[in-house]
């Protein structure tokens, strides 16, 4: 069985993917494949065969274009989630309302309870763990954790993972404690996250989600993202 600290890159001609527990699940490998360029065929099938080698039981990969899931879906994977893709120019981002929740740079030692609240606001199988936490956490070369709390309670309610390569952005997490939701809690760390971006050089950021989770999708359109054609799908395959 492949261990809780088994992550690793697997280098390809033409590519890489890299390979961890999927949610903390120790025989669930979790393959994340790059986001500027497609796998080929063959690097597809000994990516899997070294997940298998590794002791891996299943595995779900990270969200992949129709074209870049062409070769999975060919290794017998199929459709485990669909995702709808939004963008936000970063022209017009509001102001953080004043009075609003207390933010701070998040820390390593808030890892723990941001998997926690994590784990509160989403299901099982679309939480982070450990694992997803530091696969988004390394995803891009500028990265920003920003936790939240309520003036009153230092306990964290919220928290988002933002990140930056060249001029895109990414808002990669975004999670309220469902204790705390529609207290102003999601749209402080949103817009937060889009000023953050422009900032540091952004011009314009993305964001995806479940296609069933109309919730951040209202979120995410007031805030000024608008939904983007073409989705996103995550893959998942066992043997």
């Amino acid at each position: 069985m492949a261990s809780r600290t088994g992550e690793r890159t697997l280098r390809f001609a033409g590519g890489w993917a890299r390979i961890g527990p999927w949610h903390d699940e120790l025989d669930i490998a979790h393959v994340v494949v790059p986001t500027d360029r497609h796998l080929s065929a063959a690097a597809v099938r000994d990516c899997v065969a070294r997940v298998r080698a590794a002791g891996y039981r299943a595995a779900v990969t990270s969200p992949l274009t129709a074209a870049a899931a062409v070769p999975f879906l060919a290794e017998g994977f199929a459709s485990r989630e669909q995702l709808h893709v939004l963008e936000h120019p970063l022209t017009d981002v509001e102001l953080l309302p004043r009075g609003g929740p207390r933010l701070r740079r998040g820390r390593r030692g808030d890892r723990d309870a941001v998997v926690a609240v994590d784990d509160r606001a989403f299901p099982a199988s679309w939480r982070l763990g450990h694992s997803g936490l530091r696969e988004a956490l390394r995803a891009t070369p500028a990265v920003r954790l920003r936790v939240a709390s309520r003036p009153d309670d230092p306990n964290l309610a919220a928290f988002a993972v933002t990140g930056r390569a060249g001029h895109q952005g990414y808002l990669q997490r975004l999670a309220v404690d469902p204790a705390t939701q529609r207290r102003g809690f999601g749209r402080t760390l949103v817009v937060d996250a889009l000023r953050w971006v422009r900032r540091t050089g952004g011009h314009s950021c993305l964001v995806n989600t479940q296609a069933d989770n109309h919730d951040a999708l209202a979120l995410y359109e007031a805030c000024g993202f608008r939904r983007l054609p073409s989705g996103l799908g995550v893959l998942g395959c066992a043997w």
